[in-house]
Parts: C-alpha cells; structure tokens; sequence
C-alpha cells in the first residue's frame, strides 16, 4: 500500500470534485424526479467515502515518499493541483447540508459542512498565495508553457464563497451571519480578479502557440469552473442575504445574481464549445484516457449550478432547460471518468510511476583495418 501511492499526486481530489458536484446540481434540478434526491445522496455519500480514503492515502504518501511530495510542489505542471484537496473539502461539505443531511441528520451535516467548509478555505486562501509564489521564484515557466491548470489555485476561494452561505442560516444572527457572508463575498471578488489575471495568458498560448497536447486537451473545460462558480456564488449571496445585510445590500446582491450571471455564463457556453471542438479534433488524433478526463466534470456541474441559480432569479424556463441539458452532460462525463478510473485503479495503470524515456543507442562504428 506504501509503495502504491508513491506517484499518488494532489489531481486526484479532482475526481472527488467531480462526484460531489453530481449530487449537488442534481439536487437543484427543476421538477421532482421519483428517486432523483435518493441517488444524489448516494453519489454525496460515495464522494465522502472517496474523500477519507484520498486523505489517508495522500498522508501516507506524505509521510513515506516526502521525496516525491517535495517534487511535486516544484513541478509547475503538479503543483497547481494543491487547488483541487482546497475545491474537494467545501465540495463535500456543501454537499452535506443539500443531500446528506437526508441521512445523517441536519446537526451531523452542519458540523461536517462546518469542519470541511473550514479547512478547504484555509487549504485554499494558502493554495492562491502559495502556488503563484513557486511559479514565480522556483518553476521557472514560461507563458508558452501557460495551461488552464494554472488556474486551479486561484479558482479555490471561488468554491468556498459559492458554498459558504449555506452555512450562514446555522450562525448566530447578527454579525456572524454577516461576517461570513461578507467573508465570501470577499473570496468571491479575490479568487474572481486572480482569475482575470490567469485567463488571458492561458488564452493567449491557445491562440498564439496552438493546440495543447492531447493528454492536456480536457484541461480547457477547467475555464469552466470560475465561470460557472461565479455565477453560482452570485446567486448564493442573494439567496441569503435578505435577513443578513441592511435591505439596500440585498437588493444589490439581487441585482448583481442577473447582471453578472447572465452574461458570464453566456461566456462559459461560449468556452463550452470552443473547448468542445478541441477535444473533438483531439479524440480523433489519439487523446487517451488520463486523469484529465475529469475536468470534464467539476467544472461542467458549476455551470448546473449556475444556470439553476438564474432560473430561480429570472424565472425563466430556458435555464431551467438548460441545467437539464448540461446535468445530462456532467452525468455522462462523469459516468465515463469514473469507469475508465476504475479501471485503471484495478490494473495499476495510474498509480504506476512514469515510464522511463527510450534510451538512444549510439552508432557503432566498425573498424576494418
């Protein structure tokens, strides 16, 4: 088991993102499937599961291979990943109060909401300053090297403040309720202007230095997650502000849920397609399974999210149709990556180490002399 998680790297909380998203946005779907609630906090209940065994594994990883823990914090293309262990706690624990709180009761959801909601905001605020600083004093990258990874770290807090207001309720009334929404709202606008920041280098090597390389290629959707986190953060501050902040500022947050959310995810749509045609003409070129697969996830969910948030705050049926439409999608992707996963944990294919680079052989010359 020790030797096992040597090449255990800090992407794999992606697939704990993914699943959790699948539970959540299927619990904000219009209409009342029969036993919809019920399979969503079962997918809640698997993410959890996947989540205490990730960090056990990854403490035994940092406790038995600190070699290769130190050299992924120095790897430019690892490193941002830190930002999907600060994006899969909250993950989780907002998942606790929306489904699984059917099962283990609402006091247990709101303490384990409050535990990972709690660590996943420091992991993350310490992600957003701690990774950009290696990429700048140790990595040594350049723009031509710039990825949509890039943008994990900084899109951390961005999950913190979408799913932190629902903890909001569980606070005293008074200034922990505003506190707290405020301190998200304050995670919002960092994680929001970082993004702006990031976003035009990585699309400017798209466009400037072509396609990225096959196995890279999913990455793209990972625009996705501000875009749609954003917008869901959004309509979270203004769901529950009423109550919270004096009537003005509500009436602000309302305003602010249609005015941002309508046109930022009229951009997400936007990326959807251009990252779609990519990893179409990637697939046809050979793009294999990788754990990158599931970026097709996590980030396609916050734009359920999304869309489920501007049909409550516009009332218009056509993003109801839409977080159908795209929930059927993250199913799909996540059905998918889940599979080839799977099948990759009981071969071992994806928890062996990187295959040594063939070894060159030197002509021969032959003396005839």
């Amino acid at each position: 088991m020790v030797t096992a998680v040597r090449h255990l790297g800090p992407n794999w909380y992606a697939s704990v993102m993914g699943t959790a998203v699948v539970a959540t946005a299927g619990a904000g779907l219009p209409g009342h499937l029969p036993g919809l609630r019920t399979a969503c906090t079962t997918v809640w209940a698997l993410s959890l599961a996947m989540l205490l065994a990730l960090l056990a594994a990854r403490t035994l990883h940092w406790t038995h291979h600190r070699d290769q823990a130190r050299a992924h914090l120095l790897d430019p293309a690892t490193a941002p990943f830190y930002g999907c262990l600060a994006m899969a706690l909250p993950a989780v624990g907002g998942g606790t109060l929306v489904v699984g709180q059917d099962w283990i009761g609402l006091r247990a959801a709101v303490v384990l909401d409050f535990v990972l909601f709690g660590a996943g905001t420091v992991v993350g605020l310490t992600a957003a300053v701690a990774v950009p600083y290696l990429m700048a004093v140790r990595h040594q990258v350049h723009p031509s090297q710039a990825t949509p990874v890039w943008l994990l770290p900084v899109v951390a807090p961005m999950v913190s403040a979408a799913l932190g207001p629902l903890l909001v309720p569980h606070l005293p009334a008074g200034q922990a309720r505003e506190t707290l929404l405020l301190a998200c709202f304050a995670m919002f606008g960092l994680s929001l202007l970082a993004t702006l920041l990031m976003l035009p280098l990585v699309f400017a090597r798209l466009v400037a230095g072509g396609p990225l390389p096959l196995a890279l290629t999913p990455t793209l959707f990972l625009v996705l997650g501000p875009l749609g986190q954003s917008t869901t953060a959004v309509g979270k501050f203004a769901d529950f502000a009423p109550g919270v902040v004096p009537t003005a500022t509500a009436q602000a947050f309302s305003l602010l849920a249609v005015l941002y959310g309508v046109p930022v995810l009229g951009f997400a749509l936007l990326w959807f397609a251009l990252a779609t045609a990519h990893v179409v003409r990637a697939r046809r070129r050979g793009m294999g399974f990788a754990m990158t697969w599931w970026a097709f996830t996590f980030p396609v969910g916050t734009c359920v999210t999304g869309a489920e948030s501007l049909a409550h705050h516009t009332g218009l049926a056509v993003y109801d149709g839409l977080a159908i439409l795209l929930y059927g999608v993250l199913v799909a992707a996540w059905v998918t990556a889940a599979a080839h996963t799977a099948r990759g944990l009981l071969s071992g294919a994806l928890l062996a180490g990187p295959r040594p680079a063939p070894v060159a052989l030197l002509p021969v010359t032959a003396r005839t002399t």
